[in-house]
């Protein structure tokens, strides 16, 4: 039943993105920004948490999560440090994801050769 609660979970942010990519003209990078920003603003009213509770890995893999993973890394940082915790709280609760996306990216340019554009 996890894996279900995931699938739907992620599936309908999905959809959302989906929507807003066909039905505005927003540009992705301004739908990626979007979800981000959402993520932090879902969680600081105290909402995306019960999505994670319910969704799990299809709350905190889309970007929503990224947003939300930021958001509870400033969160625990301030209780820890204070308000220098406003500054190093995000980059240390994501920086595992971060250094993940930067060593796939190269390991990927390194493997496979560019094409140019025709």
């Amino acid at each position: 039943m996890e894996y279900i609660k995931a699938f739907v979970t992620g599936g309908l942010i999905c959809v959302v993105g989906q929507i807003l990519i066909d039905k505005t003209k927003l540009t992705p990078a301004r739908i990626l920004v979007a979800f981000v920003t959402a993520g932090v603003f879902l969680q600081l009213i105290g909402v995306y948490q019960y999505l994670v509770d319910f969704g799990g890995a299809g709350a905190t893999v889309p970007l929503t999560g990224f947003g939300y993973t930021l958001c509870r890394g400033v969160e625990r940082a301030v209780e820890e440090s204070g308000w220098i915790g406003v500054l190093t709280g995000g980059l240390k609760a994501s920086a595992g994801g971060i250094a993940a996306a930067m060593i796939f990216g190269f390991l990927a340019a390194v493997i496979f050769k560019s094409k140019p554009r025709k």
